[in-house]
This record gives structure tokens, C-alpha cells and sequence, in this order.
């Protein structure tokens, strides 16, 4: 148990006089999660929850209901866990977006890809930008398979104005893997583009983000 680990050796002992690189991933997790059970300490329920998925990515997707699955987990520290990894990926967000125009294909791919790779149904995503090409605001506006009648061109310009956006790009995500569009996709992208030139607010790109790979429509000339 914890109390029996010297005192030097304990997690919160070692993060507050160790430099933050020395500190185990098993360690900060064993932070997060504070107390252990009676039958084991937090260390060890902190290595059962890492050793229960593949690598850190897998644990970054998990949901309550997975998490609950772990002996030891409860629906408090299920929360504890995903609040944790949901505050890590807005900073990394922040400072990305920070330090980086959104103005190529990739650029977007990369701001992206993390919380869109790994979804189990399509999110469709719009980012709004102003004229030099920073990113004003990230919307998820809808979820479930892309067609013209839920993706509505009225409900994302009526984002862009509020936003004061100069333009916009759409992304989505295809669980499949496979990022090539579908007839759908293109009808979608056709319409939202022709309202984009009427509405004066460019449409610039709609990404399709699939397993380590993406499709530019821009890239591909269609829009």
C-alpha cells in the first residue's frame, strides 16, 4: 500500500522535488487518481489502467463507460481521468493555434487529427477565420453521416457572421479510415462553396480526416 512506500519515493513527493520529465506516466496518472482500494495501492491501479489499453492514444479516446470496466475505477475517477486528458488536449490546442495559421491542408490535418481520427461516427467541424487567416472559432455543428439536408449552409453562416469570420473551412472525419469522399461529401461541399461565394465568406477547404491520412478538396481541385 502507499503507506508502505518511503515516504521520498511516494508520487506527490517525487513531482514536488523532481523535475517533471523524471516523473512516470504510471506516477502522474497515480496523482490523477489520488487513492487506491484495499486491495491495491494507487500505483497499482494506476499501472492496471495504463496496461488495459494499448498506449496512451487509446486511453485519450476511452469513454466513463470503458474506464468503468477497470476493478477500482468508480464513476469518480473515471471523470478524474478524462477531465485530466480533456484540460491536456485544449492546452495543446491553445498553443497550437497560437503558433500556427491555419492557411494549408495540413496545418489543418495536424490541428485536427487527434480529436477526429479515432471518432465512431462523423463529426462535422467548421473553423472560422478572419482575413489574415487565424483561427477565431472551432464549432462541432453536427454528428452522424454528411448530407445536404442536415448540413444546412443557413446554420453555419449564421456562425460565421456572428464570428466576424472572413472565411471558413469544414472539416469532417470518416471512422472507416478511409478519407476519400463520398457522393454525399461532394453534393455538401458544392452547395456550402456556392453559398460561400454568394455570402461572401469563402469557403477555403473542407478536409476529410481518415486513419493518418486526409483529403483536401482544395488540394484535389474541386473547390
Amino acid at each position: 500500500m502507499i503507506k508502505e512506500i518511503p515516504v521520498t519515493d511516494r508520487p506527490r513527493e517525487r513531482f514536488m522535488t523532481n523535475h517533471i520529465d523524471m516523473i512516470t506516466t504510471n506516477e502522474l496518472l497515480a496523482i490523477i487518481l489520488r487513492t487506491g482500494s484495499k486491495q491495491e495501492s494507487v500505483i497499482e491501479l494506476a499501472k492496471k489502467v495504463l496496461y488495459h489499453y494499448d498506449d496512451l492514444k487509446d486511453l485519450s479516446n476511452t469513454t466513463v463507460k470503458e474506464l468503468l470496466k477497470i476493478k477500482g475505477i468508480g464513476p469518480s475517477k473515471a471523470i478524474e481521468i478524462l477531465a485530466a486528458i480533456e484540460l491536456g488536449k485544449r492546452v495543446v490546442r491553445s498553443s497550437f493555434v497560437k503558433s500556427i495559421h491555419l492557411q494549408t491542408p495540413e496545418a489543418i490535418y495536424q490541428y485536427l487529427k487527434n480529436d477526429l481520427e479515432m471518432k465512431t461516427q462523423e463529426h462535422f467541424i467548421a473553423l472560422f477565420l478572419n482575413t489574415k487567416g487565424d483561427l477565431i472559432k472551432k464549432e462541432t455543428l453536427f454528428i452522424g453521416s454528411l448530407n445536404s439536408s442536415l448540413v444546412h449552409p443557413r446554420e453555419i453562416f449564421k456562425h460565421a457572421v456572428l464570428n466576424s469570420a472572413a472565411s471558413i473551412i469544414i472539416c469532417h472525419n470518416h471512422p472507416s479510415g478511409d478519407p476519400s469522399p463520398s457522393k454525399a461529401d461532394i453534393d455538401v461541399t458544392k452547395i456550402l462553396h456556392k453559398n460561400s461565394i454568394m455570402m461572401d465568406i469563402l469557403l477555403l477547404d473542407h478536409i476529410i480526416i481518415g486513419k493518418d491520412r486526409y483529403f483536401s478538396f482544395k488540394e484535389k481541385g474541386i473547390i
